[in-house]
């Protein structure tokens, strides 16, 4: 009788504690769709500040405008953590001309990031190829002097778009170097996008050690194109190549951080998180502005509606995912020196879409934990809580007890967008948007109320 009674108990209690988060993820939503405030925090980092590439002036406006934010939201702590980064300058001059016997014909490219400059154009021949190991396979001779032109697009048939952009990643980051082996004094390379469109994308490049420096750029997609069948016509035609990249000495800026203190465990923390730097093209829109208003829209609900939670509940605005993760390494580290216990770590940096759920990283216990949940989360369409990436910023983090988690979106448009000039405030929606802060909201408050491991 007595097991009876007690399995009666435990499932009234159980019963009882679903219908209390039930109530507290509606509060959560209410607050965000009809009082939030992400979505104007995020016109203003991107119409006020606009692009913010790490080390340069706009990275420290950017700075400025989230300890300004949250402080006026009035979190028990606003700061920053001294972080030092690349400064790296683009330069004004991006000239990419081809000359060939039947036309010629001048593209909108972009110099990759951490790219070279020259002192005067580049003219020279191009060589076309698909792939890195197409490269190592031709002779030097057909490579020596000329600028190496990489056609490589995502795979399209690959519905994980994140899988499509890891396919063809390598040719942004060691093309560049792999064709300077073979001689060749430039590189050109298909912008890293499903779109068909006129968008120049960038994204850092990854010099090798002992290999000569050379130019690297991309074209749109359709001027890649246009350039292949131009080749196809003349494959003698010349190109010519201008940039005026500079890389300057490293300096520092820094995390910015707000926090809301926990009243059981304060100093146990659970962080969210974004990176508010961005390329320098654009405005950072979706890549990352989305993930850090997000961010700290996650404390502004949870202060809003009242809610006092057991652990502390951090936002950090990383400085410089682009171009080193240096914010994310930095913060590890002094975590690790102040030595202080992370119970969880949560980043939105896939754009401001529709959710779908989150990815963790983490032990079986977490991941269950994860699942069990989904039936809160039912009403409010999110559906996917699997092992899964979770960011670049809070991946320094890992351990063998924190769990990591990544917002999961529809990620089939996110590369419209990324590292380019279409990556705009216009450009992101604003219930996707705010539905996002919803989730990591109520995920946050799960985590903070069901913790058994601390």
């Amino acid at each position: 009788m007595k097991t009876i009674f007690l399995l009666l108990f435990i499932s009234i209690s159980a019963n009882l504690s679903a219908q209390t988060d039930s109530a507290m993820i509606a509060s959560i939503y209410r607050e965000a769709l009809v009082n939030g405030e992400c979505y104007e925090n995020l016109r203003v980092l991107c119409k006020d500040v606009g692009n913010r590439i790490a080390g340069s002036k706009n990275a420290e406006k950017a700075m400025e405008w989230g300890l300004r934010v949250m402080d006026t939201y009035g979190f028990d702590s606003v700061y920053t953590m001294p972080v030092e980064v690349p400064h790296w300058e683009r330069g004004k001059k991006e000239v990419g001309c081809y000359s060939s016997k039947i036309n010629s014909e001048c593209f909108d490219i972009v110099a990759l990031g951490g790219s070279v400059g020259s002192e005067r154009p580049i003219i020279a021949g191009v060589v076309e190829v698909k792939s890195i190991q197409q490269l190592k396979d031709l002779p030097e001779e057909k490579v020596k002097g000329k600028i190496v032109f990489f056609n490589k697009a995502m795979d399209p048939m690959l519905i994980n778009t994140g899988a499509a952009y890891g396919g063809a990643y390598d040719i942004r980051s060691d093309g560049p170097s792999e064709a300077a082996k073979k001689g060749a004094v430039g590189c050109l390379i298909r912008s890293l996008t499903l779109a068909d469109d006129k968008y120049a994308h960038t994204g850092g490049t990854q010099y090798q050690e002992g290999v000569t420096k050379i130019p690297a750029a991309a074209l749109s997609s359709m001027d890649a194109r246009l350039l292949s069948q131009a080749l196809t016509k003349d494959n003698e035609l010349l190109f010519t190549l201008h940039l005026t990249c500079q890389l300057f000495p490293r300096v520092m800026q820094g995390n910015v951080i707000g926090e809301i203190r926990g009243t059981i465990h304060p100093e146990k923390v659970i962080v969210v998180g974004g990176h508010l730097d961005s390329w320098d093209v654009g405005e950072g829109a979706h890549d990352d502005g989305t993930g850090v208003t997000q961010s700290i829209e996650v404390l502004r609900i949870l202060k809003a509606i009242g809610y006092q939670p057991k652990y502390t509940i951090r936002a950090v605005l990383f400085m410089n995912e682009e171009f080193g993760n240096d914010g994310g390494l930095t913060y590890a580290r002094v975590v690790k020196e102040m030595k202080e216990e992370h119970i969880a770590a949560i980043e939105s940096d896939g754009g401001g879409l529709t959710p779908q759920g989150f990815n963790i990283q983490g032990n079986e216990k977490q991941l269950e934990q994860l699942q069990s949940w989904a039936p809160l989360f039912e009403p409010y369409q999110l559906f996917r809580f699997k092992p899964g990436w979770s960011g670049v910023d809070i991946g320094p983090l890992k351990n063998d007890t924190i769990g990591l988690y990544g917002l999961s979106v529809d990620s089939q448009r996110y590369f419209d967008f990324h590292h380019s000039n279409n990556d705009v405030f216009e450009n992101v929606n604003k219930r996707e948007h705010t539905l996002g802060a919803a989730a990591m909201a109520a995920l946050v408050y799960l985590i903070d109320q069901h913790e058994t491991s601390n």
